[in-house]
């Protein structure tokens, strides 16, 4: 049975302040948006001088700001916190907002960050492997009385963490990840959600096979996995607004991936077009950044959306 559509809000905290996030956070609910979701970085690749707010800080602040959005991190670096107490702090969260977290999980990405801030950064295949192990305690963590784990490279030893998430069994993990051999592997072994990154879009019937070609072999329905995507949206309010924005937002967000493949994109009748093939492709719910998020005009871009496209798709 195909999921329902739904739109969640990737909001990069680069160059924002907490009351600007907040009140995009409280607009984005008003509005009926499924999520928000931030980025785990310390700051944006190419220009690490301008502000940029943590993310797991932000979104507990905004768990007790909001009531019925649902918060989440694409995706949570598996490096960057140990992942029992990642668990712990997941499990508080989720009570903090009543059962309102979505845990998105990585393996980690961005060097310079990492050798600034004093952690090690190994191979791909070894961060995977660590991703593996974080993902098992995490869920042991969530379900167990007093889990214990011994793996390569982390241990917990009755590791008590009361109370557990509001959410059972536990908060939805979604993996971000396009490397076929490891981590689509581990999204067809553990994962409620697959998030496909922004420049892999144009290949996620490919990479969605793969998954489902793993979840034969561990004896898993592939229909348990909800698909989701990174990706750009550049809406405007006719035609004339959107050739406006198109070249400003292929400036901006090219890095992410190649906007003519990947973006959603036109006035409200293309974009809505746009939705519509990304879905039949498998995506159900896109987590999406509006291309003009760091400008003044965004917050009417989003009240743009949620007049013309999502009624579109209730």
């Amino acid at each position: 049975m195909p999921r329902k559509i739904q739109f969640g809000l990737f909001q990069p905290q680069v160059g924002q302040s907490f009351s600007t996030l907040k009140e995009r956070a409280l607009a984005a609910e008003e509005y009926g948006f499924h999520s928000i979701w931030l980025p785990d970085h310390m700051w944006v690749r190419g220009a690490p001088q301008l502000d940029y707010l943590e993310s797991w800080t932000v979104l507990a602040s905004l768990a007790a700001a909001t009531t019925k959005i649902r918060l989440g991190g694409l995706v949570f670096c598996n490096s960057y916190r140990n992942p029992a107490f990642f668990a712990k702090m997941a499990a508080t969260l989720d009570n903090i907002s009543n059962g309102r977290v979505e845990l998105g999980l990585g393996a980690g990405w961005m060097d310079e960050e990492y050798k600034a801030y004093g952690y090690e950064f190994p191979s791909g295949g070894v961060r995977a492997s660590q991703l593996r192990e974080g993902v098992e305690i995490i869920k042991k963590m969530f379900t167990e009385e007093k889990p214990s784990y011994a793996g390569k490279y982390y241990t917990i030893t009755e590791a008590y963490n009361n109370p557990k998430p509001v959410q059972k069994p536990y908060p939805p993990i979604t993996i971000g990840a396009v490397a076929e051999q490891k981590m689509l592997k581990l999204v067809a072994e553990h994962a409620n959600g697959w998030n496909c990154p922004a420049a892999a879009s144009h290949r996620i019937e490919k990479k969605w096979q793969v998954i489902v070609d793993y979840c034969q072999g561990f004896g898993r329905n592939p229909d348990e996995i909800q698909i989701s995507e990174q990706v750009v949206g550049v809406l405007g309010k006719d035609k004339a607004d959107f050739e406006r924005k198109w070249p400003i937002a292929k400036q901006t967000w090219g890095r992410l991936g190649d906007m003519d493949k990947g973006a959603l994109r036109g006035d409200p009748a293309g974009f809505i077009e746009g939705v519509k093939e990304k879905n039949r492709k498998g995506v159900s719910l896109f987590t999406m950044v509006l291309s003009d998020v760091a400008q003044d005009e965004f917050l009417a871009t989003l009240k743009l959306f949620a007049k013309e496209i999502m009624p579109a798709f209730r």
